[in-house]
């Protein structure tokens, strides 16, 4: 193949071969090979959305790692103080403790609540910490769930596929809301006087965002997997006699990555809107701080106290965004062909 139809991108980068040099020398044309994922890397590195994006989901990350820390280097606490002290009759903020009828405080950048007197501050950072915990551990569950139906509902077939097909339909004509709505009285009622409440909540939460989230998964890694079968290193693998376990994790399991981090990369924005929506309802996390939680509350204020409501909304609004264009831009570097 001539060096007009090898790009770069395929074959490895083709170096300029200095005129009159000797073909044997060691300044000659020389080849490196780039793997698959360096090429990929190469074509994230390049997208500058991309990077911006990175840096947003980092910026959150570290913010949920270090909540705590945070939250004592700017001296503010999610303890509930004495509402007297802080606000006006009409439950608004005084003046000397910062918006909206004061300027900005360092005891309170972000202002304190109305009506609880809160810090802001606090309860965003916790907020933040909660929404990734939740929505993370929820994709990394719904991922496990769909994968491992995908990959053997796709590689068994048969009846196995059926059933799973069959499972995966019914899940998919459930509507989300109406089961969260179901679920969560169910739950409030079983478990109210419970010592484990909080941690129980949570993981009711985290079960329905998962348990309404693995269809898309578990159809996408079964189409591919059906494609893979019928690959030469497959069919090597089942005439070797290779045991079932050891061919779908070592064979065709690898050759999974780049769909299974693209569907993450998208579920999980998802999964933090979800969330958000849920707290706002008053249906998901009540018992933790939460964005969706200072949203409902934030509403009855916006007239005179807009900045309550704009400071979890902007958090969720740049999370999910950034989340959502990183994902497509994994998406369009790992497989070349979704381009735009």
């Amino acid at each position: 193949m001539s060096a007009q139809t090898a790009g770069p991108e395929t074959l490895g980068h083709l170096s300029e071969e200095p005129k009159g040099e000797d073909p044997g020398s060691s300044k000659a044309r020389t080849i490196t090979g780039k793997s698959p994922m360096r090429i990929a890397l190469g074509r994230l590195l390049r997208d500058k959305i991309a990077i911006v994006c990175l840096a947003v989901v980092l910026f959150f990350v570290l913010i949920a790692i270090f909540a705590g820390p945070l939250q004592k280097a700017f001296g503010v606490t999610t303890d509930t103080a004495y509402p007297s002290q802080f606000l006006n009759l009409d439950g608004t903020p005084r003046a000397e403790f910062g918006p909206p009828y004061g300027g900005f405080t360092m005891d309170h950048p972000f202002g304190i609540a109305p009506r609880t007197a809160t810090d802001n501050l606090a309860f965003w950072l916790q907020g933040a910490q909660n929404s990734l915990q939740i929505a993370t551990t929820a994709t990394i569950v719904a991922m496990l769930l769909g994968v491992t139906l995908g990959l053997l509902g796709g590689f068994l077939g048969g009846v196995v596929d059926r059933v799973i097909g069959f499972v995966t339909d019914f899940f998919l004509t459930l509507p989300f809301i109406l089961a969260a709505l179901t679920i969560a009285p169910i739950i409030n009622e079983r478990f109210r006087d419970s010592d484990n409440y909080p941690t129980i909540q949570v993981i009711a939460l985290i079960g329905v965002l998962a348990g309404f989230g693995w269809m898309s998964v578990a159809r996408l890694i079964r189409g591919e997997v059906l494609s893979l079968r019928e690959r030469e290193f497959v069919q090597a693998a089942r005439v070797m006699g290779m045991p079932t376990r050891r061919l779908l994790l070592k064979e065709l399991l690898p050759n999974l990555v780049a769909p299974i981090v693209v569907a993450s990369s998208l579920m999980l924005p998802a999964f933090v809107a979800a969330e958000a929506g849920l707290a706002f309802l008053g249906i998901g996390v009540t018992t933790r701080p939460s964005w969706g939680q200072t949203l409902n509350q934030g509403i009855g204020f916006f007239d005179n106290y807009p900045l309550y409501l704009y400071q979890p909304l902007i958090a969720i609004v740049a999370i999910v965004l950034a989340l959502n264009l990183l994902g497509d831009a994994l998406r369009d570097a790992l497989d070349p062909k979704t381009r735009r």
